[in-house]
């Protein structure tokens, strides 16, 4: 809709996509979007086909075999479906089982494994929740990550933190042992980062004595039998409880599976209302009206501006310093999804838009610089959050300085809105694009609405590039040459 000149489309829940520095004159033009009017209602349709079918043209997988698509299916929950009633009371057992028996939870995963999981565990938690007391946290276990990199330094001073905690409890409750869950995550089982970080913790764990209790729970292909992967028969035969990494499913996608479900099911985020947001926007982007599917919208107007205006680099720029990860997890899924060699026809077009994370005024202090005075090769998406659980007023307690004194009795939100507004204004003056994701709150539902239509627009836009947004080939290249190098490193 147009209001006052704003470009905006808002949905019943409040969340709004403004793309008015992005559409218009000097912009993406109304002309440029009715001249690919028939690529957008293939797309369309191409959507609505994955969503019924899960079929995707051209799509294979790495063995270069038919592959379903079926991320969409995973906010609906229905029996028979990726997540079921069934599986999320699975779920909310597990919940159950953990809170208050369970002392620190470390989440071994890489990729699509860890960085959907961290945006849970930031919005939910925060950056304090570790030193938080076992009642302040409502009973849910301290949280850790690894697996993520094969740091050395860092393996190694969790390990030692977990082995300081748990003497630290004995030392105040002596018959008391301190209980520690590894929640490993590879569909395969075979992943290098994640599978290697975790063997390391398990044995140095293991042997410190009986003050620690280790369990372990296996995310990992659900497939027994002849079909088995290593880390489901490693899983079976040592009796560990097992999640689904689900068929069909990509870990960038996968955050609305058991993969990211079970970071939900630690922490004791509403996996429900997490699973209804994203259903609201799927139910949203139902629509072949351009102008109130968010998701084609926002797919639409940032090929625009690539192929036609240059605009090749996206900054993706939340005003919230626990929606970093975000940043993070979105620049995954537009790297991998985007970043093709070639489209279905198999000619070279080397599509994609570089992705650069960025934080609110942080990032204006290092990166404005560059989107403004630099090359006008960037789109700038900003995230902003419209209202905050707690607000404070920025207090006159110098008085004396007239400098301080000027931005008292405001609130912090308001201070940070402003900086992005004019960011967003001096940027737009120069014909620099941008657009503004608001988030009524920073909650389960409005997360779920926001990861789902990033999700959906990649396999929007793939489809306007002919370009396979679920495929990764890139990544298979250097894995053919790291395998041997390791091999190398075993004999020597």
């Amino acid at each position: 809709m147009n209001q006052n000149n704003k470009q905006t489309l808002t949905l019943a829940s409040g969340f709004t996509f403004d793309y008015t520095n992005l559409y218009g004159d000097d912009k993406v033009t109304e002309k440029d979007i009715a001249a690919i009017e028939s690529r957008l209602t293939a797309a369309h349709r191409a959507i609505e086909h994955m969503r019924a079918t899960g079929e995707v043209r051209g799509h294979l997988s790495k063995d270069g075999l038919p592959e379903k698509v079926l991320f969409t299916q995973l906010p609906y929950v229905r029996e028979g479906n990726l997540n079921s009633p069934s599986s999320l009371e699975r779920l909310q057992a597990f919940s159950r089982s953990i809170r208050n028996n369970i002392d620190a939870v470390i989440s071994f995963g890489i990729g699509g494994s860890f960085l959907g999981n961290k945006v849970l565990f930031d919005v939910h938690c925060g950056e304090f929740w570790n030193s938080k007391t076992a009642e302040a946290r409502n009973g849910y276990p301290k949280l850790y990550f690894s697996g993520n990199n094969m740091d050395p330094r860092r393996t190694t001073e969790l390990i030692g933190h977990i082995e300081t905690e748990a003497r630290i409890k004995t030392l105040h409750s002596p018959n008391t042992a301190y209980k520690v869950m590894l929640v490993v995550i590879s569909k395969s089982g075979s992943t290098l980062d994640t599978m290697s970080t975790f063997m390391v913790a398990y044995d140095k764990l293991k042997k410190i004595g009986p003050h620690i209790i280790v369990e372990v729970v296996a995310v990992t292909d659900p497939a027994a039998g002849s079909g088995e992967t290593l880390l489901h028969k490693l899983a079976a035969g040592q009796g560990w409880p097992m999640f689904s990494v689900p068929d069909g499913v990509g870990g960038r996608f996968s955050v609305f599976s058991e993969v990211g479900l079970i970071t939900a099911a630690c922490i004791g985020l509403d996996i429900e209302k997490f699973l209804a947001g994203a259903r609201a926007m799927d139910e949203a982007c139902l629509t072949d009206n351009i102008r109130h599917n968010p998701a084609m919208l926002n797919a639409a107007l940032k090929y625009l501006a690539a192929e036609k205006y240059g605009r090749d680099i996206e900054v993706f720029m939340p005003y919230a310093d626990y929606l970093k990860s975000l940043a993070e997890w979105y620049i995954q899924l537009l790297a991998e999804s985007l970043g093709k060699r070639t489209d279905r026809s198999g000619r070279e077009v080397f599509y994609g838009r570089t992705p650069i994370a960025a934080v609110g005024t942080t990032d204006m202090h290092a990166q404005t610089q560059q989107h403004q005075d630099g090359k006008k090769d960037k789109v700038v998406q900003f995230i902003k959050v419209a209202e905050w659980d707690d607000d404070p007023v920025i207090p006159n307690v110098f008085p004396g300085a007239a400098k301080l004194a000027e931005i008292s009795s405001i609130r912090l939100s308001q201070a940070l809105d402003a900086a992005r507004e004019a960011n967003a204004a001096a940027l737009t003056s120069d014909q620099r694009f941008n657009a503004t994701i608001v988030l009524p709150r920073l909650n389960a539902y409005h997360l779920g609405e926001l990861l789902y239509l990033l999700a959906l627009s990649v396999a929007y836009e793939g489809e306007l590039a002919d370009v396979d947004a679920f495929d990764q080939p890139g990544v298979e290249t250097y894995k053919r040459i790291l395998g041997p190098r390791l091999k190398e490193l075993k004999i020597q």
